[in-house]
């Protein structure tokens, strides 16, 4: 292995013998019983007798004995899975029309696009509304001086979430909460503690939380439910291909949808408007209404699926609302947007989207501080290469890229008043613990009578 340094000590007995020439040290793995090496570093052990190690071909990541490949590609994590009931293929995404790739803009151009965006903006809301709310569920949390800057900040966003879910009547029992993006849980986990009562502690048949998130999360909080008698549920699936109408759990009891999400990346707030309000009701418009997937199946609803369990008759219940923080409108998609009737309205298209996209990152670009810098909060950072300066001063870009923000935003508005709801935009946090501080909620303009 190469071990260049002279002040080198061995390793641990029963430890890794593999040198990590990077660290200047041994490996602190534990070898196996009459090994040399670990499962990171077998492929270094010596034929002695016994299986050779190799690389798994699904994943390079780790090794697996030569004699047991089979065995271990039948239940390797990194196997193609069977596709689970809800997983119907581009449900939610839009036309197959792709997004226009813009180069660099000419003055010209760009004062036209400038020209463009202050017209389409006339008649429409400019100045957000501040309303930053708070729920007493986080108030020990938020004074808990063991929390860090990054933690409280996270915290307060949380909290002002809660403050308003309860403002608009949506936080309640008797409901399914559908977090979209929910990255580990925090804000289902948060929404639990405070329907938590005296009286019923423990939270069960008049409480669902179901998490959407489509990658494999770690240090997730659903865990800490397990034994509440909660039914905490996470689907690790991209929104684009998820299928509401056919999720056991929400089939089950059929309870009322409240979507909730916590900074919804570009795209996936588009994708999850469409789930929630599109599709999430679709099977039962579409669908004879006591069709099975197979006659063998019973015809009375069963709880807990498998990946083709679906109660006779499904669909979820009606969505109550919606509260959604957004942010990274640089990477939304033409293709998925849900508010392009509103922007061909006024006389705009895929490539005035785009651009608009683009300049959205000149409302957050070079403005964060110091210490928001250092957290991304998990987001791409936004596009700084536009090649405009002489042209528009940094306070000039900073409201042209609120301005593109907000237009594409009423345009979600514009989609949410078509399907029957009354939606608003509003400032739900100050803009020194996040700059991406626009909240859009949404009730319907019908309440309904549940």
């Amino acid at each position: 292995h190469g071990l260049s340094t002279a002040d080198v000590t061995a390793s641990s007995p029963g430890h890794c013998c593999f040198f990590v020439q990077k660290k200047k040290r041994f490996c602190k793995m534990v070898a196996g019983k009459g090994r040399k090496y670990c499962g990171e570093h077998a492929t270094m052990e010596e034929d002695g007798g016994g299986s050779r190690r190799i690389v798994c071909p699904l994943d390079p990541k780790h090794t697996v004995s030569e004699d047991k490949l089979q065995k271990h590609l039948k239940k390797c994590n990194s196997r193609e899975k069977a596709k689970p009931v809800y997983f119907v293929e581009n449900i939610n995404a839009g036309s197959a029309d792709g997004d226009e790739t813009l180069s660099e803009l000419s003055r010209t151009e760009l004062e036209t696009l400038v020209d463009k965006l202050k017209t389409a903006f006339k008649g429409l809301q400019c100045d957000l509304e501040d309303s930053l709310q708070s729920h007493p569920a986080l108030h020990d949390e938020l004074h808990n001086p063991k929390n860090g800057d990054s933690a409280h900040k996270h915290l307060k966003q949380q909290s002002s979430i809660l403050g308003h879910l309860e403002e608009l009547g949506l936080l309640g029992r008797g409901r399914c909460f559908v977090e979209f993006g929910a990255g580990r849980g925090k804000l289902s986990h948060w929404i639990h503690e405070a329907l938590k009562t005296c009286e019923h502690p423990k939270t069960c048949e008049d409480l669902q939380l179901l998490l959407v998130e489509r990658c494999s999360t770690r240090f997730k909080v659903d865990g800490k439910h397990q034994d509440a008698g909660v039914q905490f549920e996470r689907l690790q699936v991209d929104i684009q291909h998820l299928d509401l109408s056919k999720v056991p759990l929400l089939c089950e009891k059929k309870l009322p949808l409240v979507g909730v999400g916590k900074h919804l990346c570009g795209a996936a707030t588009d994708l999850a408007l469409r789930c929630l309000l599109e599709t999430a009701g679709q099977s039962e418009e579409k669908e004879p209404p006591h069709k099975r997937l197979r006659p063998s199946e019973p015809s009375e609803p069963r709880s807990g699926g498998g990946l083709g369990s679906v109660p006779t008759g499904c669909g979820p219940g009606p969505v109550l609302g919606l509260t959604v923080a957004l942010c990274c409108h640089h990477r939304c998609e033409w293709r998925h947007y849900v508010g392009q009737q509103f922007f061909l309205q006024r006389g705009l298209g895929a490539r005035e989207f785009s651009a608009f996209c683009r300049m959205s990152s000149w409302a957050t670009c070079g403005l964060r501080p110091t210490n928001q810098r250092g957290d991304s909060e998990e987001h791409e950072p936004a596009e700084e290469t536009d090649a405009v300066n002489g042209f528009l001063s940094a306070s000039e870009r900073e409201q042209l890229g609120r301005l593109c923000k907000q237009l594409i935003d009423h345009g979600r508005c514009h989609f949410l008043q078509m399907k029957g709801f009354s939606s608003k935009l509003t400032r739900y946090i100050s803009s020194d613990v996040t700059l991406e501080n626009v909240l859009l909620t949404a009730v319907p303009l019908t309440p309904h009578s549940s």
